[in-house]
């Protein structure tokens, strides 16, 4: 996850996104979303949470080809909200955060949920 993406910028030089940004990009527009509890992680990310470091990629993984993204989301909800909804609004809010910070293709959104938390 240490690649950077390159795109040129008119005639000033390039800018290069590396991919971890485009992690955090996702992550925070997920959690924006109301029905959206916490992103899920592995058992190292929940020990560092723990620990009172903020891991703003926590569950997500993004494979970047060509300019094109592909998303994977962990993700907890919300006991009582409606999974299919939820998702839907995670995966165009994930999509237009993306495409419009850093000018890149999402291709995918693909959300696993992991969990559900009482309120």
């Amino acid at each position: 996850m240490n690649e950077e993406k390159k795109s040129k910028v008119d005639g000033i030089g390039e800018v290069r996104i590396a991919d971890h940004v485009v992690a955090v990009i996702a992550g925070l527009a997920a959690t924006e979303v109301d029905g959206v509890s916490s992103m899920a992680g592995n058992i190292t990310n929940e020990l560092v949470g723990k620990l009172g470091m903020k891991n703003l990629s926590k569950g997500v993984k993004i494979a970047v080809k060509e300019n094109i993204v592909s998303v994977e989301l962990a993700l907890n909800l919300v006991y009582g909200k409606s999974i299919p909804t939820v998702s839907e609004k995670v995966q165009e809010r994930v999509k237009s955060a993306i495409e419009n910070m850093t000018g890149l293709t999402v291709d995918a959104v693909n959300i696993r949920i992991a969990g559900v938390t009482m309120k």
